[in-house]
């Protein structure tokens, strides 16, 4: 029950949040919540490549048990607009192993501390930023098809507020795999849909849309590739050993810029 940080070989710890989370654990994941942005502050999940399997999609989202309905951020925020409800673990990530067990993993994902709100649409970067762990878990397959993947909106004090929530304009993802029985890799990305407008501009669409009840402008997805180091920075979380493993450190040492990508081949996996 809940994410192995033995699951690669080499350990791969839950993040350490500096702030006061609730550790809630599920099938092949946990989720770290925030409860006073009643948001994730990261998740964590392990990905048998192997043994997944394909489970019907129900959508069918659901309040913790365990938590406070005061502490988690529920079906009131998505009423009425056009927000998505994001998940963090992917839904078909820990969905592997015994078909009971595949079809519980598939339901626990639907809970709503793994829900995030972004923005709707589908467009090129958002399928980019869907395809990621499927790309890494191809680039693995030479290893044992596994990953751990580690997920979360950045909680920035200055997001936007809507119905009582702050909104994250952030989102990042770290991929973690094991090269050998003693050695890790890792890649970074974050997606970025903070609103590409003039402040005045901004401001004025911010203002109409707190009017009228809408959420604030978010915009287009933007997906990443940054060093692992940012998004502990960004996010103030302790990411253990994987910023040691990250590839960018043999591939791009100097490397100061963060790399917007277009196309799954731009990722950087080292050899």
């Amino acid at each position: 029950m809940g994410y192995d940080p033995t699951f690669l070989g080499p350990q791969v710890p839950l993040p350490v949040a500096a702030q006061a989370v609730r550790e809630l654990p599920a099938t092949h994941f946990t989720v770290l919540l925030d409860p006073v942005r009643r948001l994730a502050a990261a998740t964590a999940v392990n990905v048998d490549g192997r043994s997944l399997r394909d489970v019907p999609r129900d959508d069918a989202w659901y309040l913790d048990p365990r938590v406070p309905a005061a502490d988690q951020t529920g079906p009131e925020l998505y009423a009425r607009n056009d927000l998505d409800r994001g998940h963090l673990v992917r839904r078909r990530d820990p969905v592997w192993g015994a078909p009971g067990v595949a079809a519980q993993a598939n339901r626990e994902t639907f809970a709503y501390p793994n829900a995030a709100p972004q923005a709707s649409g589908f467009n090129q970067s958002r399928a980019l930023w869907l395809g990621l762990e499927d790309h890494v878990l191809e680039h693995a397959r030479v290893h044992r098809l596994r990953l751990s993947v580690l997920t979360g909106p950045v909680l920035a004090g200055d997001d936007p507020l809507y119905r009582d929530v702050l909104l994250p304009r952030r989102f990042w993802k770290v991929a973690a795999w094991a090269l050998d029985a003693d050695r890790l890799a890792a890649a970074a990305f974050v997606l970025d849909q903070t609103p590409l407008l003039p402040a005045t501009e901004l401001a004025a669409r911010t203002h109409a849309a707190a009017a009228a009840d809408e959420p604030p402008p978010l915009g287009p997805f933007r997906t990443f590739q940054v060093p692992v180091a940012d998004v502990a920075e960004l996010t103030g979380l302790d990411l253990g050993p994987l910023a040691g493993a990250d590839v960018l450190a043999v591939t791009a040492p100097q490397a100061i810029a963060w790399r917007e990508l277009h196309a799954l081949p731009e990722v950087d996996l080292g050899t």
